[in-house]
């Protein structure tokens, strides 16, 4: 027998179509619907709503084999598939995360062909794949943002069971895996959740109306959340959440839903016996995220840090147009590698105000923010969506790496980066109705119309070219070049790896000099020094000692290591320099 379930309220009647028999659901107090009826599994189901003769999907569907606007299927995970008993997870402190996307990870571009590059991140030094989303959208391919059935695993990629097998196959190979989901909207196709209940709110954000996290009806909206993040933790044995946007969730309430789901995530985590991490993505810098409750915050584990990344990318490529405007000195970089956020209650050019809030870095560990040269946002809501290796040298990508993979945060690579691939990553969508296309195109155009660049130049998300070119290209290994940074990124994350100093993650044991009119910077952890030279001439910075790694050959003498153009050393000290303002 099959339990099928269904919340909707406002219903008078509802009945569930299973294979083509219609059956009635009883209804309790609570505006549930439920009946145990027998179902094969694969059997199509969808449920009907008073008179309305449509047939639609399970807001909690597990399967769409058929898209999002086709009918659920039965279908449950076959747990004697799973090999990975032995698993004891990972937690974020020390780990080095890999962002990929599903669809352009690969040729094939599904979870099958992933699995066959797991052992190129093994051999990185990688610790946890972070997956951008998976859950169920309209269309063939997008970067994963658009999900509308957020239970179901997008069919293309290798459905709930390919989802399986992948994760199975990293625990194998000793990598823990980062789910990326999104609460904060829902995709502009095949939305069917506001006939079922109140699911959204009359609020807008960026993307579409806010979901009801704090209105009438919301309790059963957020059990609805955090069900489904409880879901991929407890059945697909998934190691961490990354949480896209979180400024964009609209809750008002006195426990903000992602305290809520830090509680329930840290109480499954101790019946599960293994390590549960919370990732949020937020552009408030606020550091009451990964606060500790007992100290007020919420508790999450992590957040990504733009300002660390806007601060490196300033620095080494000198673009300064937009949000990247109040960065670009050595000062900010400095600044950033020492505290956390760059704007925290400091006035933002961008914003026109003040904004962020100051990291308490006697309670939060640098580990608690996620450090990278790039990511998916960064790269693809570029015009081009081309990636620094279009337009920085090959020493400039290796002092970028230098400074993310050897600072006190925790390190995350977007993929490719690690090669310097030239493929960009375009944003792209295959939505089946033309209106749609046809508006995410414009708006797209006009965005960045709005910023200079002509509409002839910019990718049409629609193209299946824009799709095709995003696609990394791994016979890029075998050139020399690309072999040679990819060693570099081997090299460093040996060495944080391998050296307790580059393992410590309180911001307040680093230590940091520069030279602004020079562009060198020096970032002291402990014993271990990191040399960097973001000019384009020689410079000599006033410091020495034995030569861990180093992009380019350098020269010590009394006054200090003299560094080529665009290169990094790693040196390890027996103490000090003397003099230094350290």
């Amino acid at each position: 027998m099959t339990l099928f379930e269904v919340w909707a309220p406002r219903a008078r009647r509802v009945r569930v179509d299973v294979d083509g028999a219609v059956h009635a659901l009883a209804a309790d107090a609570g505006g549930w619907w439920r009946a145990e009826l027998p179902a094969a599994d694969g059997a199509r189901y969808g449920f009907l709503l008073d008179d309305d003769p449509a047939v639609l999907p399970d807001p909690r569907s597990p399967r769409q084999p058929d898209g999002v606007h086709g009918r659920s299927a039965v279908h449950a995970l076959d747990v004697g598939r799973w090999s990975d008993s032995g698993w004891t997870g990972r937690p974020l402190a020390g780990s080095v995360l890999y962002e990929l996307h599903i669809g352009t990870f690969t040729p094939e571009g599904t979870f099958d062909a992933a699995v066959g590059r797991l052992d190129h991140l093994v051999e990185l030094g990688v610790t946890t794949v972070e997956v951008m989303p998976v859950n169920a959208f309209n269309g063939v391919h997008n970067w994963g943002y658009d999900g509308v059935l957020w239970y179901a695993v997008h069919e293309p990629y290798g459905g709930p069971d390919g989802l399986q097998r992948f994760v199975d196959a990293c625990h194998a190979r000793g990598l823990a895996v980062a789910l990326d989901v999104v609460y904060n909207h829902l995709g502009p196709s095949g939305n069917y959740l506001p006939r079922f209940g109140p699911y959204l709110s009359e609020g807008r954000n960026t993307w579409g109306q806010s979901v009801n996290l704090d209105g009438p009806g919301s309790d059963e909206v957020r059990r609805f959340v955090i069900g489904n993040a409880l879901r991929w933790f407890e059945q697909f044995h998934i190691d961490a959440l990354r949480l896209d946007a979180v400024h964009a969730l609209a809750d008002q309430r006195a426990i903000h839903l992602l305290e809520e789901l830090a509680v329930a995530t840290d109480s499954l985590a101790a019946r599960l016996r293994r390590p549960l991490t919370l990732i949020a993505e937020s552009d408030l810098n606020d550091p009451r995220l990964i606060t500790p409750r007992a100290a007020g915050g919420y508790g999450l584990s992590g957040q990504w840090n733009d300002d660390l990344h806007h601060a490196v990318h300033t620095a080494v490529s000198g673009e300064r147009q937009g949000y990247y405007a109040d960065f670009g000195s050595m000062h900010c970089l400095a600044h950033t590698l020492r505290s956390g956020f760059f704007h925290a209650a400091t006035y933002s050019s961008f914003r026109g105000r003040i904004h962020g809030r100051p990291l308490d870095t006697r309670v939060i560990p640098g580990s608690a923010l996620l450090a990278y040269t790039c990511n998916h946002d960064q790269i693809g809501n570029r015009a081009l969506g081309d990636r620094p290796s279009a337009y920085l040298s090959a020493g400039q990508l290796a002092v970028k790496a230098a400074l993310v993979l050897l600072s006190a945060y925790t390190p995350m690579l977007f993929m490719g980066e690690e090669w310097g691939a030239r493929t960009p990553f375009q944003f792209f969508t295959s939505h089946p109705e033309p209106e749609l296309a046809a508006a995410v195109a414009q708006g797209r155009r006009e965005e960045f119309a709005a910023h200079g660049w002509p509409a002839g130049e910019v990718p049409d998300p629609q193209d299946p070219a824009t799709f095709e070119r995003s696609r990394l290209d791994w016979s890029e290994l075998s050139r020399p070049e690309h072999a040679r940074l990819l060693g570099c990124y081997r090299a460093l994350l040996a060495l944080r790896r391998g050296h307790a100093d580059l393992a410590d993650p309180w911001l307040a044991r680093v230590g940091v000099e520069f030279d602004e009119a020079q562009r060198w910077i020096v970032v002291r952890r402990n014993r271990i020094l990191l040399a960097c030279n973001l000019s384009e001439t020689p410079v000599v910075v006033p410091c020495a000692g034995k030569v861990l790694l180093a992009w380019d050959e350098v020269e010590q003498n009394v006054t200090g290591t003299t560094l080529p153009g665009h290169c990094f050393a790693v040196l390890e000290t027996v103490s000090e320099p003397a003099g230094s303002a350290w």
